[in-house]
C-alpha cells in the first residue's frame, strides 16, 4: 500500500513532507530498514558514537534508495519505500505542524510584510561551550536569542521564544 495523503491544505502538505524529508525523518526510516546495524565502521568511527549519528543514518538511507534506482529501478524503490516508509509515515509519526521558524513567520506577517532576520553572535569555534547563538531581529528590532548545537537550533530555538513571549 502506498501513503494515503491525509485530509489536509497545501500548506499542511508543505510542511508535512517537510517534516518526512529533514534528517530526523530519514535517519528514523534508516533505522526501521535495519540498516543501522548494518553500516561498516572503523573503531575509531565505533568508539565515538558514529552509528547513532543522525546525519550518517540519513545518509546510508539515502544512498540506499539511491543505489536500489539504479540497479532495480524505481519500482523497487516504490515496494522498498512501502514496506519501510510508509506505514511509519501512515501511523502519524509525523505531522504537519510548523517547525518554530515558519510558525512565527506566518504569524508576523498576519499583520502585512515584515523584514525576519536571524543573526548568528556567537560560533562553536567562538564559544565557551561550543554553542551556537543567534539573535532574532523583526523589521531591525532584536525580538529574541537562542542557543542550540548548530545554528540551524538556535535559530529555531529563538524563533521558539518569540512565539512565546507574543
Amino acid at each position: 500500500m502506498l501513503f494515503r495523503s491525509p485530509e489536509l491544505d497545501e500548506g499542511e502538505l508543505t510542511r508535512l513532507r517537510s517534516n518526512i524529508v529533514r534528517t530526523d525523518g530519514f535517519s528514523k526510516f534508516a533505522i526501521a530498514a535495519g540498516f543501522k546495524d548494518a553500516i561498516l565502521l572503523g573503531k575509531g568511527e565505533e568508539m565515538s558514537g558514529a552509528r547513532n549519528r543522525k546525519t550518517l543514518l540519513e545518509d546510508v538511507f539515502e544512498a540506499f534508495n539511491g543505489a536500489l534506482f539504479l540497479d532495480r529501478g524505481i519500482d523497487q524503490v516504490k515496494a522498498f519505500l512501502a514496506q519501510t516508509v510508509f506505514p511509519i509515515i501512515d501511523a502519524g509519526t509525523f505531522n504537519a505542524s510548523a517547525d518554530y521558524k515558519t510558525e512565527l513567520q506566518e504569524k508576523l506577517q498576519q499583520r502585512g510584510p515584515v523584514v525576519i532576520e536571524y543573526k548568528m553572535i556567537q560560533d562553536d569555534e567562538t564559544s565557551d561551550n561550543g554553542e551556537f547563538v543567534t539573535e532574532l531581529l523583526v523589521d531591525g528590532q532584536v525580538i529574541a536569542q537562542g542557543t542550540g548545537k548548530n545554528k540551524k537550533l538556535a535559530e529555531q530555538n529563538a524563533a521558539q521564544k518569540a512565539l512565546n513571549t507574543k
